[in-house]
């Protein structure tokens, strides 16, 4: 009797970055994009190597379950969205993380959603009052340099109207790149109840307009942008932003509020569970080594306690254990301390 086939996987959840994203096949034809242009200035490779080990700490130590690496796998294959939900505190955001770092896809862009959260400023921002004032800036003092008799005015620096332009972290996604990018949107369910209509038609065209840009594409057909990316740019043409691979897309929400059968079904979902004892001893050994891990039972064990009835997350245990861990001996004390950074979080008391 053979065992189930992985040969499929891309993602592999072992925490061991490879190059298996060169594997991914071709997409469905309904989500084929085809965005064209010069490849954007990617961060380097390498970039998400701190940010993952902050996350989840020591990546060889991160395993994903199985179930969910092949949740993670149909997402990869049929380029839609990951709707990951569950408890505050289980590691639905640290899933990006460790899909950028174990397949080598640079740095997670991430967009924090709130109740003030639009999607047009994750698209791209327009400094449009910047512009202005550079307009209306004096002459720079002192002799200038003349150029030749056709060289035309003294360039206004207003005119380059892509240094007032900044793509977001969506916008910087939908970039034509080589390789896909990850795009954390981190708790949908925080913004506005319109929020999830109107990121519909950005998951189906995979595109968006600069109107800023295009319509002055005339006589800047190609224009270079500031992206979300510490000093990344990216060239733009006629002001159309289109997607060559779709982004690995991971959105979270803590299920406050449902959000629209039409959003829903256009996303893999994923469910995530509150982690059972072993699964947070890999994570306390991970982030805090096996020593720790070893030495901490009694507050894992508390910690399963408050959770049957409370709700505590994972960063809370994580807290107690290293707080606990140094040096603090007295049973009483440990005890107390414990208890303390344990608290359920929808008690608001000091």
């Amino acid at each position: 009797m053979t065992g189930p086939d992985d040969s499929w996987l891309i993602y592999q959840g072992t925490g061991e970055p490879h190059a298996g994203i060169r594997r991914l096949p071709p997409p469905p034809p309904w989500r084929t994009f085809g965005g064209r242009g010069p490849d954007y200035s990617q961060p380097p490779r390498g970039s998400e190597v701190h940010e993952g080990a902050r996350r989840f700490g020591n990546p060889q130590s991160y395993r994903t379950p199985a179930e969910t690496v092949e949740i993670i796998n149909a997402a990869l294959l049929l380029r839609r969205p990951l709707l990951v939900t569950g408890a505050p505190g289980t590691g639905k955001s640290t899933l990006a993380y460790a899909i950028a770092y174990e397949l080598r896809l640079g740095r997670v862009l991430y967009w924090s959603v709130n109740s003030r959260s639009t999607l047009a400023r994750a698209l791209y921002e327009y400094d449009a009052l910047g512009r202005a004032q550079d307009a209306n800036l004096p002459p720079p003092a002192g002799p200038q340099e003349v150029g030749p008799p056709d060289a035309g005015p003294p360039e206004n620096p207003a005119s380059d109207i892509g240094g007032y332009i900044r793509l977001g972290p969506v916008g910087t996604a939908l970039l034509p790149g080589p390789m896909p990018r990850v795009l954390l949107i981190d708790g949908l369910d925080k913004g506005d109840l319109d929020l999830p209509g109107d990121l519909l038609p950005l998951m189906e065209d995979g595109a968006f307009m600069i109107p800023e840009l295009a319509r002055v594409a005339s006589r800047l057909p190609s224009v270079e942008v500031m992206t979300d990316d510490p000093g990344g740019h990216a060239v733009l043409r006629g002001g159309l932003v289109r997607c060559r691979e779709f982004p690995i897309v991971v959105i979270t929400s803590n299920g406050d509020r449902d959000f629209p059968p039409d959003f829903v079904r256009r996303c893999v979902r994923l469910e995530i569970a509150r982690p059972d004892r072993a699964r947070l001893s890999s994570i306390v050994a991970a982030h805090l080594g096996t020593d720790a891990a070893a030495g901490a039972e009694d507050v894992v064990q508390r910690f399963l306690e408050r959770g049957e009835h409370g709700d505590v997350a994972v960063d809370q245990l994580l807290n107690a254990i290293y707080l606990t861990s140094h040096g603090i001996r007295e049973t009483q004390q440990r005890a107390r301390l414990v208890d303390l950074l344990l608290r359920d979080a929808r008690d608001g008391r000091p």
